[in-house]
C-alpha cells in the first residue's frame, strides 16, 4: 500500500481508503494532592504508602474536590480555547476491576467542565475537541509477578483531564503533530509536566477507515498507548490491518467495535475486549458531590495566568528574531528553553548565536553526569553568562573552538566567562607582529603548499592555518592568520 496526500491506496484494488482518527488523551494535573483527598502523590513511592480512606474508599469516607485540580482544569481548557461551563457534574462510572478499589470511577458524563476549542496544525488543519472532562485516576494492575496480579493504590484518585477530539486526524502523523502540540500547551501553562514515562500522560486512539467517498465503517479503539512512538506505530498498524480485512471479501474478517492493546515487541494489536457502549458503565450523578460552579472571577483569574504559548513564540522569533523555522521550534519545545532563551536575547545576546549555542551546547550539557542538572534552569551557567560569552566570542576576544571550552568550565565551576577566559589563557592574540612570526615559520619547509596558494588553490592555505594555530596554542585569530598567510606568500612570490 502507497500512502496519498488524501489517504491510503491499496496496492491490490488500487482502492483508496480514507483513515478516521480520533484521540483521547489522559493527562495528570500536576496538583501537591489527589483530586478527591488530602494524600501527596508522588511518583515511585512505595507501593500502597499514599493512600487514606477516601482513595481506597473505606465506608463512610467521603470525596472532597481538589480546588486547585479545578483551576489547573479549567487553565487547560482556557489555552486550548474551549468553552468552560458555569456548571457542570461529577458522575460515578461503573466498572469492576482490580484497581479501582470504589467499583466505580469519579469521572463526568453528560455535563462536563468544558467543551470545543481545538489545535491548529502547521498545514493549518484545525483538529477540534470533543469536550475535557475531570475524572480520578485508577490504580496501577501490576500483571508481571507469574501467575499473581499485584495492585499499588498509590495512584487511585490523582486528578486528571480528558480532552476527548472530533475524529479530525486522517494519518499516524496528524496524530503525532496534534499530540506534541498538546502536550507543549499542557507544560507550557504548568498543569502537567507530561511525563509519558511516569504516566502522567496517556493516549487512547479511535481508528477506522473507509472507501473514498463511503460512509464511515466500525471504530477500533486502541487503548493505553504511553509514548508518541507507540500512538505512530499502533495506528498505521491499525490501518494496515483494517484495510486487509476489509479488502478480503468476507464479512466475517470486518473489524468489530473492540478494544485493542499494542504489542510493542512485535508491533501489532491485539484484541483486549469488546467495546462498551456508554450504558454498560451504567453512569449516575455522584451523590456525594455537589454540582461544580466556575464563575467568571475564576476563569479570568487563570486566564491572566496563560504564558505566550508556543505557536505564537514560535512565529515572533522567526519575525522579529530573525530565527530559522528550525532553530525557532527548538527554543519554543519547551518552556524553561525558551524562557532561557529570551533572557539571553534581553540582556544583549545576539539572538542567532544565543540559539546556536543553546541548542548544539548548553542543552547537550543537560546529558553530561559532571553537570548534574535536570533541566537548563539547573545549570550553573545563567542567561547574563551566556550573553558574555557570545559577546566574547562575537567581538573576536575568544575564538568560537575556545569558547567551547569557556562554556564547559562555566558548567563545572559557575565562574564568569571573563574570568575563565583570563584564567585558562584563551584571549585570542590579535597581535600583527607576532601572528606574521608564527606564519613564517609555518611556511619554511612547505614550498609545495605555498605554490598550490600561489597558483590560486587557496583551499590549501588550510594546512598552512593548522601548524600556526598549533604553535599559538589555539590563541591566534584565525582571520589574521589567513589574512596574514596570504600577505606574506604574495610578497615572497
Amino acid at each position: 500500500m502507497s500512502t496519498a496526500a488524501a489517504g491510503v491506496v491499496s496496492g491490490q484494488t488500487g482502492t483508496r481508503w480514507i483513515p478516521v482518527i480520533g484521540l483521547e488523551v489522559h493527562c495528570q494535573l500536576d496538583t501537591r494532592t489527589k483530586l478527591f483527598c488530602g494524600c501527596e502523590y508522588s511518583f515511585g513511592a512505595e507501593p500502597n504508602t499514599i493512600t487514606c480512606p477516601v482513595c481506597t474508599a473505606q465506608p463512610g469516607a467521603l470525596p472532597v474536590l481538589n480546588s486547585a485540580a479545578l483551576e489547573y482544569a479549567v487553565r487547560a481548557a482556557l489555552a486550548l480555547n474551549a468553552d468552560v461551563a458555569p456548571v457542570s457534574k461529577f458522575d460515578r462510572k461503573n466498572y469492576f476491576y482490580c484497581d479501582l478499589p470504589k467499583g466505580y470511577q469519579i469521572s463526568q458524563f453528560d455535563l462536563p467542565y468544558c467543551t470545543g476549542g481545538g489545535i491548529q496544525l502547521a498545514s493549518g488543519k484545525f483538529i477540534r475537541l470533543t469536550r475535557i472532562h475531570m475524572e480520578e485516576d485508577a490504580g496501577k494492575a501490576i500483571h508481571d509477578r507469574g501467575d499473581a496480579t499485584l495492585v499499588d493504590l498509590n495512584r487511585a484518585g490523582v486528578p486528571l483531564i480528558e480532552s476527548v477530539t472530533e475524529a479530525d486526524m486522517c494519518s499516524a502523523d496528524e496524530a503525532h503533530e496534534y499530540l506534541t502540540a498538546l502536550k507543549e500547551i499542557f507544560q507550557y501553562i504548568g498543569v502537567s509536566d507530561c511525563d509519558m514515562e511516569k504516566g502522567s500522560l496517556r493516549c487512547d486512539v479511535n481508528v477506522s477507515v473507509h472507501p473514498e467517498g463511503e460512509p464511515w465503517r466500525t471504530k477500533v479503539e486502541v487503548k493505553n498507548l504511553n509514548s508518541f512512538r507507540n500512538v505512530r506505530a499502533s495506528i498505521q498498524y491499525e490501518i494496515a490491518r483494517q484495510i486487509e480485512a476489509y479488502e478480503t471479501g468476507d464479512p466475517a474478517q470486518y473489524p468489530e467495535q473492540e478494544t485493542r492493546l499494542f504489542d510493542v515487541a512485535a508491533g501489532v494489536t491485539r484484541t483486549m475486549r469488546s467495546k462498551e457502549d456508554a450504558h454498560d458503565y451504567r453512569y449516575f450523578p455522584d451523590p456525594d458531590l455537589p454540582l461544580v460552579t466556575v464563575d467568571a472571577v475564576l476563569i479570568e483569574r487563570q486566564r491572566g495566568l496563560l504564558p505566550e504559548l508556543p505557536v505564537a513564540r514560535r512565529a515572533r522569533y522567526e519575525s522579529e528574531l530573525g530565527l530559522s523555522a528550525y532553530d525557532a521550534g527548538v527554543m519554543t519545545a519547551a518552556r524553561d528553553v525558551a524562557d532561557f532563551f529570551e533572557t539571553v536575547v534581553r540582556v544583549g545576546g545576539d539572538p542567532k548565536a544565543a540559539a546556536n549555542w543553546i541548542a548544539n551546547d548548553v542543552l547537550r550539557a543537560l546529558s553530561d553526569p559532571d553537570v548534574a542538572a535536570s533541566s537548563i534552569l539547573e545549570l550553573l551557567v545563567k542567561p547574563n553568562d551566556l550573553a558574555e560569552l557570545i559577546a566574547l566570542v562575537g567581538d573576536g576576544t575568544v575564538s568560537k573552538n575556545a569558547g567551547r571550552e569557556v562554556l564547559d568550565e562555566m558548567l563545572r565551576s559557575g565562574a564568569r566567562a571573563k574570568d575563565v577566559v583570563q584564567a585558562m589563557g584563551l584571549e585570542q592574540v590579535q597581535d600583527t607582529s607576532q601572528i606574521d612570526e608564527w606564519c613564517r615559520a609555518a611556511l619554511a619547509g612547505r614550498e609545495a603548499t605555498v605554490a598550490d596558494v600561489r597558483a590560486g588553490n587557496l583551499k590549501a592555505i588550510g594546512a598552512l592555518m593548522g601548524p600556526v594555530m598549533q604553535a599559538s596554542k589555539g590563541s591566534a585569530d584565525p582571520q589574521l592568520v589567513r589574512a596574514a598567510l596570504l600577505r606574506i606568500i604574495g610578497e615572497e612570490g
